[in-house]
């Protein structure tokens, strides 16, 4: 059976009573949307009715771009269609990395638009059942505030979308705890932040550790989606408990410091580790010959490659590059002798320009590079077994991804959360290598630091050990969520608890 498009009176008007219904409200960026689908179809495993909130735009764009899975043969998600907002902005375009992300502004805008028609939804669907569970976004707090503390049947589960790690960095970092902590416990008057940071420390975990000169918030976030994000963070007391898209062989000494965090701040004494989210066990196989027809050329150029000899070159959906970037990027590939699929599509346009390849450089490199100009099957490109190394802009859907297939990263972060969700990665779980430090954001990344870099990864002492605690640590997150894993447990336990009488 197909998912449904129903819109909320629909639901009111079909009289079925249900015991629990569990509704979505997703961030409006591509990443945050993808996730809460995949949580949609964990958490309808357990036969209980998703509804699954937003745009309409959005919704046609998270099933098109989800992978792994078919979201229209689960009978019990049903996605609510909102229209869009009519004075929509055009993509903002910039090759300046700061200024590229007011792209995310007219979204910050959209989303607080979602508050009225979700509140609706809310109280509507409250008559329709015994309980109900709302999880949102971490940025989207303000959004279902005032439904959820209105409606006497209703509970909220905070969704955090990247690493505990990167998360619970901002309790003991300089720059935010004079917005974050004074007000989060109600403290007046002004707090000095090496106070604030001696404090916060000295709250830690035994045995957590943060890298020194982690890469600044302000040097990451433009202000507008600073404030907006702190705003959503003070208005997150209301929630029941957290829910995390990572999972404790990766973060769990981050988990820990988190759970003291919430507890001390009231937001939300129960916490669940969830991840990954993406299906593991679906994926298709290399060998499996019913899946020859209508497998995507990229996967078919593998089956002809070496075990573990291509880099997989993606910088996601919302990463914009310079044109003498790609030039340089292209050359690197090019020396660095190993082969490579490189996804040059959309997300590396310029001011509304078609990415440009230099000229020849596709016949130069043809049986060694394979260059995809649209979207390709990202999950099965890092579960192919000649997939050898990823060259990422370190979005926590792609490293977790990265992580799942055992597949060492090669580092590019670009903005938001990215340049220290790359700390991770190289400095504390030492599962990549850098290509682009946050030290260099301004600087133009030459082809030779991309070619030494990349031969590092895939040829070199450093690399091997890289890859080596990658694949340690693949196995252990693919444990996770098999029958007794960690992160199996917490679903379980998240279901009973919200499932209880």
């Amino acid at each position: 059976m197909a998912s449904s498009s129903l819109n909320h009176t629909q639901i009111i008007d079909c009289g079925i009573k249900e015991d629990v219904i569990v509704v979505m409200v997703p961030f409006l960026l591509q990443g945050h949307l993808n996730q809460l689908l995949h949580i949609s179809r964990l958490v309808s495993s357990y036969n209980l009715p998703i509804h699954y909130l937003c745009y309409s735009d959005k919704i046609k764009q998270v099933k098109r771009r989800v992978h792994g899975w078919d979201p229209l043969t689960t009978s019990n998600i049903h996605f609510h269609e909102f229209p869009i907002p009519p004075s929509r902005d055009q993509y903002y375009y910039s090759s300046n990395e700061m200024e590229s992300q007011r792209f995310i502004l007219p979204l910050l805008e959209e989303s607080l638009m979602l508050r009225d028609p979700v509140g609706a939804f809310l109280q509507e669907v409250s008559t329709k059942t015994r309980r109900v569970v709302v999880i949102y976004d971490s940025q989207m707090a303000s959004v279902v505030q005032d439904a959820v503390v209105s409606i006497p049947n209703a509970e909220a589960y905070c969704f955090n979308a990247s690493s505990a790690f990167v998360i619970s960095s901002m309790y003991v970092d300089e720059e935010l705890i004079r917005l974050y902590l004074p007000s989060s416990i109600g403290i007046q008057f002004h707090l000095p932040s090496l106070i604030g940071k001696f404090v916060a420390r000295l709250l830690l975990p035994s045995g957590v550790e943060f890298p020194n000169n982690l890469p600044s918030y302000q040097t990451s976030f433009i202000s507008e989606f600073m404030d907006f994000g702190i705003k959503q963070h003070l208005h997150n007391n209301f929630c029941s408990g957290n829910l995390y898209s990572t999972c404790k062989a990766i973060d769990r000494p981050y988990l820990n410091a988190l759970a003291r965090y919430n507890k001390l701040l009231r937001r939300g004494s129960k916490q669940w580790a969830i991840g990954p989210l993406h299906p593991i066990a679906t994926m298709i196989k290399d060998d499996d010959p019913s899946n020859i027809i209508n497998r995507h050329e990229c996967l078919k150029w593998l089956d002809k490659q070496e075990p573990n000899s291509v880099i997989f070159v993606s910088f996601g959906t919302t990463t914009s590059l310079s044109k003498e970037q790609i030039k340089e990027l292209a050359i690197g590939l090019e020396k660095s002798q190993h082969k490579f699929i490189w996804i040059a599509r959309d997300a590396l346009l310029q001011e509304g320009e078609q990415v440009q390849i230099p000229k020849g450089y596709e016949e130069r490199v043809e049986g060694r590079g394979f260059v995809v100009r649209d979207w390709a099957p990202q999950l099965e490109i890092l579960g192919h077994s000649s997939t050898g190394g990823f060259l990422s802009h370190c979005g926590w859907n792609s490293v977790m991804e990265s992580v799942t297939m055992g597949v060492p990263l090669a580092t590019w972060p670009m903005v938001f959360d990215q340049p220290r969700i790359a700390v991770l990665v190289t400095k504390v779980l030492k599962i990549g290598i850098a290509v682009k430090d946050w030290e260099q954001r301004d600087e133009l990344i030459t082809s030779t630091s991309i070619e030494t870099a990349l031969r590092k990864l895939m040829d070199s002492p450093e690399g091997n050990e890289v890859r080596k605690s990658m694949v340690e640590l693949g196995e252990k997150v693919r444990q996770s969520v098999a029958v007794d894993g960690d992160s199996k447990r917490d679903m379980d336990s998240f279901i009973a608890h919200i499932s209880r009488s």
